[in-house]
């Protein structure tokens, strides 16, 4: 699979390390025969098939010798120092560190409805963290007529940042007023719906996309779906909550003709109790009746589109 240097500097910072390497090997264009070569060069014997374990994630160096191959790997593949020793565990002075997790926020930092969230993912045995970060996400949202929120279609683009995650939990907050028990929510590609549960309290549904194949750490997984909900009343805004940083994020907001915003703006928010800022005025397409943004990389924090009806 090939990788970019975006992928490369993701993987560096988030691990694992059998998938820093591979990457680094990648980008670098280096068969490992090469990299054989250089490590001699410099007073370093290992083999073809030990470094071939150690990217495909079979065995981890560990050893003294290993890890001072793995130093001079990071001068042979030009990656900054300790980029890969430090997701061994190992620190700038050869004692081990703390490996670093992708970086993260809260369910609380980023809904107020955080509570039913967690309580739902309690219901259905699920760790708060699922395992997966995004590499795109493309979401289109529907406004109907009476200004209500009709729905929403995803395709969204993951990496597994664990072995073994083999789903996706959809999370959708209704506007005030909303009835979870008249959401549906449909499977559109390569997944299939799994549980659902509801919050009416709250407005909060929360549903299982089971994917066809189990993933390994670093591997990536396309699939889309939708969430039918047209049960509140006026909406004024569509909110995005990111728990990881990277990847691309596109929203589209499609209004009725019959029910057209005067007004349109993109903002973000670190946290929900933060002001919201980095404003922008959206202009509404013409026919299309359609506003968008695009953010090439997603930090962890809350993104979305706000608009005023008079």
């Amino acid at each position: 699979m090939g990788h970019t240097e975006a992928d490369l500097a993701q993987v560096l910072h988030t691990g694992p390390f059998h998938l820093a390497l591979r990457a680094a090997l990648s980008v670098r264009g280096l068969p490992l025969q090469r990299v054989q070569h250089h490590l001699a060069h410099r007073g370093i014997k290992v083999g073809v098939t030990s470094l071939s374990y150690w990217q495909q994630g079979a065995r981890r160096p560990q050893r003294p010798e290993s890890l001072r191959a793995v130093r001079a790997l990071e001068e042979v593949l030009e990656l900054p120092g300790h980029s890969l020793t430090r997701l061994l565990g190992v620190g700038e002075g050869g004692g081990r560190a703390e490996v670093e997790r992708p970086p993260a926020r809260s369910y609380r930092s980023l809904m107020e409805v955080s509570t039913a969230v967690e309580t739902l993912l309690a219901e259905l045995e699920c760790p708060l963290d699922g395992g997966l970060h995004t590499v795109g996400h493309h979401e289109r949202v529907r406004i109907g007529p009476g200004r209500e929120l009709l729905g929403r279609d995803s395709r969204h683009v993951v990496r597994a940042h664990r072995d073994g995650v083999d789903r996706y939990l959809a999370i959708h907050h209704g506007d005030r007023g909303c009835d979870p028990s008249r959401m549906r929510v449909s499977a559109l590609e390569n997944c299939r719906t799994g549980r659902v549960r509801r919050h009416h309290e709250s407005g909060v549904v929360i549903a299982e996309l089971l994917f066809d194949a189990r993933l390994r750490a670093g591997d990536t997984y396309f699939f889309g779906y939708g969430i039918e909900d047209g049960t509140a009343g006026p909406s004024t805004e569509y909110v995005r909550g990111f728990t990881y940083a990277g990847g691309q994020y596109v929203l589209q907001v499609r209004f009725d003709e019959g029910a057209l915003p005067v007004r349109c703006r993109r903002f973000a928010q670190a946290t929900t109790g933060a002001p919201r800022g980095a404003r922008t005025d959206l202009t509404l397409s013409g026919r299309h009746r359609t506003v968008h943004l695009v953010e090439q990389g997603v930090r962890p924090g809350i993104l979305g589109i706000d608009w005023d009806w008079d």
